[in-house]
C-alpha cells in the first residue's frame, strides 16, 4: 500500500465554495482535520475480517471482530501510527460467529450468534488478555452489545431474523424459523467472572402483539410484532435508565427503561419527503446519455423510509439528543420473501389517481424513477393493490431526533452533494467496485454508522457511508444547526478494489478515542472496514 499521506484523499478546506452553497457553509470557524495516521491490513477482501471495534484505554489495544475467522482480533496501537496485531481468541468454541464487541474497565464483552442463528446467542465475558470470564445466554443473533456509562449494564440487541419465510425449502434449510427480537439487559454489578443466567432479564415485544402500531412496518409473512421486531443498534443515556434501540427494517425506535428491563414505548420515524428542497437524490444509474449513468440529483414524487443502522446520543444542557445514521436495509435475501421492487418492474403498479397514467408512465422509464428500489411492503395505503406512494430505502442521510423521537435535523441530499462534488467520477460507486453511479437507484451513499465526540470543547458526529466510504464529520453542538466540519475518504478509486491497495473498503463500525485515553494524546477516530479488512486510526486535529 502506498503510504498513508499519498493515499489521503482531498480535505475539504473551502466548504462553501467547493460545494456552491449555504448548506456547507459553516456559521463559525469551529473546524476540525480528519488524517489517517495508521491502519492494520488483515489481507482479506469482501469477508468481514474487519467489522465492529471497541478500545481499551489502560492497555491501548483495539479488539477488533473478525467474522471471517470467526474471531476477535486484538491490535496494539500505543503506537497509533503502526497498528499491530498482537493476539485473538477463537469463537467457534463459543457457538459461532462473533458480530460485537465492547469493553469496559478491562472487561470484553463479545457477541456471539449460535448456529443456526435463529437459536439463542449468547455474550461471553474475557479480561484484557482474553482469559475466559463467563458467558450467558440471550436472544437469536445478538447483534450489538453496549455497556451503559455507569458500567453496571450491558445491553444487547438481539435481531431475531427468521432463516427464511418459505416452508418449502425445507428439505434444504429446515423448516421456516422466525424468532423474536428482544433486548437483553445484562446485570455487572457483580462483576463478570460469576455471571449466571440470574444476571440476564430480557426485554422483549409480546406485549405488542396483536396490537396496531401505526406508522411501524410490521409485514414479515406470518409474524407477530414481537416476532417481526429487529433491534439493531443501541444507545443509552448519560445516567443509564433509558436505552433507544434501532428497529431498522420497521423503521422505529423502541424505548428501555433498563432498571424495569421492559420495553416502554414504539416510535415511528415517519418518511423523508424527496420532493422538498434539499431532500433531492439520484435515483438512477441509466440517466445520462445513451442510456447511461451521470450525477442527477434532483427531485422526485418519493417518500424515503429512514430505516436507521447506527444511532448515538448525547446531551445539551438537560436535554437528551439522538443521532441516527439512516443506512435503509431491506428484507431482500430471506427465501420466501423479498420486499424489494425497482420501480420500473412490470408488477410494481402506480395508483392512477396518484400518479396519473402519463406521469406514471414517464417515471417508470429508467432515466426517471424506473431503476430506483422501492418496497412492495408499504405505499398501497388504501389495499387495493397498487402503490399510491412510492417509499424507497434509507433517508442517504443522518438525522437528530429528540429523546421523544421528534426529528430535529436531516442532514438531506448534502451527502450525496458532498460526494458529487469531490468524486464526480466515482459518485455513487459501491464498497467493492469502482463504477460510477451504481448505486443511485439504491440507498446512494449509504450511511452506516455514527458516533459522537468531543474536540475542544465542541460535539461532532462522526458518520461513516458505507458504500463511497469516508467520515463525514458534523459539528452539532447545536443540534439544531449542525454544519459539516471536515470529510475524508481514505481511498484510492484508481485501484482496483480487490487488489488490497485500495485502501478502506466498506466502514462499518466506528468509534471515538477522547484524547485522555488516546495513546498519543490526540483524539482518535477508529474504522473497522468489512470489505477491505482493514482497521484504519484516525486523528482530529483543529483547522488551522
Amino acid at each position: 500500500m502506498l503510504p498513508l499521506q499519498k493515499r489521503r484523499c482531498a480535505i475539504l478546506s473551502v466548504l462553501a465554495s467547493t460545494l456552491g452553497g449555504s448548506l456547507f457553509a459553516a456559521p463559525s470557524v469551529h473546524h476540525i482535520k480528519l488524517s489517517p495516521i495508521g491502519t492494520y491490513e488483515s489481507g482479506i477482501f469482501a469477508q468481514g475480517a474487519a467489522e465492529i471495534v471497541a478500545h481499551d484505554p489502560a492497555t491501548q489495544r483495539l479488539f477488533v471482530v473478525n467474522a471471517q475467522a470467526a474471531a476477535l482480533d486484538v491490535l496494539d496501537i500505543n503506537d497509533p501510527t503502526n497498528p499491530t496485531k498482537v493476539g485473538g481468541v477463537s469463537l467457534i468454541p463459543f457457538g459461532g460467529v462473533a458480530n460485537s464487541v465492547a469493553v469496559r474497565d478491562g472487561v470484553v464483552a463479545v457477541a456471539v450468534e449460535s448456529v443456526p442463528k435463529t437459536s439463542p446467542g449468547s455474550v461471553v465475558f474475557f479480561d484484557g488478555d482474553l482469559n475466559f470470564l463467563s458467558s450467558v445466554q440471550v436472544g437469536a443473533l445478538p447483534d450489538m452489545v453496549t455497556f451503559a456509562p455507569n458500567g453496571r449494564w450491558l445491553l444487547v440487541a438481539n435481531e431475531g431474523e427468521p432463516n427464511s419465510y418459505n416452508n418449502a425449502n425445507a428439505a434444504v434449510i429446515g423448516p421456516s424459523v422466525d424468532p423474536e427480537g428482544s433486548v437483553s439487559i445484562i446485570d455487572l454489578s457483580g462483576g463478570a467472572e460469576d455471571l449466571t443466567q440470574a444476571n440476564v432479564r430480557t426485554a422483549g415485544f409480546t406485549a405488542y402483539n396483536g396490537m396496531s402500531l401505526p406508522g411501524i412496518r410490521i409485514y414479515g409473512p406470518n409474524a407477530t410484532v414481537a416476532q417481526d421486531l429487529e433491534p439493531e443498534y443501541i444507545t443509552v443515556s448519560h445516567d443509564s435508565k433509558t436505552a433507544w434501540v434501532t428497529l431498522q427494517e420497521n423503521n422505529a425506535l423502541a424505548v428501555v427503561d433498563i432498571e424495569a428491563g421492559a420495553v416502554t414505548q414504539l416510535i415511528p420515524l415517519g418518511t423523508k419527503d424527496h420532493n422538498q428542497a434539499g431532500n433531492a437524490l439520484d435515483a438512477s444509474d441509466r440517466d445520462g446519455a445513451s442510456n447511461g449513468p451521470k450525477i442527477n440529483i434532483r427531485n422526485w414524487p418519493v417518500k424515503g423510509l429512514y430505516l436507521p443502522d447506527g444511532i448515538d446520543s448525547y446531551q445539551v444542557g438537560a436535554e437528551t439528543f439522538l443521532v441516527l445514521a439512516n443506512e435503509g436495509d431491506a428484507r431482500a435475501d430471506w427465501p420466501g420473501f423479498n420486499e424489494e421492487a425497482r420501480v420500473g418492474d412490470a408488477s410494481y403498479v402506480l395508483d392512477p389517481t396518484a400518479f396519473p397514467n402519463a406521469i406514471a408512465a414517464d417515471l417508470k422509464q429508467n432515466r426517471n424513477l424506473g431503476r430506483l428500489r422501492a418496497t412492495r411492503a408499504t405505499g398501497d395505503l388504501d389495499g387495493d393493490g397498487d402503490f399510491d406512494v412510492i417509499h424507497s430505502f434509507g433517508g442517504r442521510s443522518f438525522s437528530i431526533r429528540d429523546a421523544n423521537g421528534a426529528l430535529v435535523f436531516d442532514s438531506g441530499d448534502q451527502l450525496e452533494q458532498l460526494t458529487a462534488a469531490l468524486y464526480p467520477t466515482f459518485f455513487n460507486a459501491s464498497h467493492d467496485n469502482n463504477t460510477f453511479d451504481s448505486r443511485s437507484p439504491n440507498k446512494g451513499p449509504e450511511p452506516e454508522g455514527v458516533v459522537i465526540g468531543k474536540v475542544s470543547g465542541r460535539t461532532y458526529a462522526f458518520v461513516v457511508l458505507e458504500r463511497i466510504g469516508g467520515i463525514a464529520a458534523y459539528d452539532i453542538s447545536n443540534p439544531h444547526a449542525p454544519f459539516l466540519s471536515d470529510y475524508v475518504n481514505y481511498r484510492d478509486f484508481l485501484t482496483a478494489p480487490a487488489s488490497g491497495l485500495a485502501g478502506d473498503l466498506g466502514p462499518e463500525g466506528v468509534i471515538f478515542i477522547k484524547e485522555d485515553d488516546s495513546p498519543n494524546g490526540k483524539p482518535l477516530v477508529v474504522i473497522g472496514n468489512e470489505i477491505s479488512g482493514t482497521t484504519t486510526v484516525y486523528q482530529v486535529d483543529q483547522a488551522r
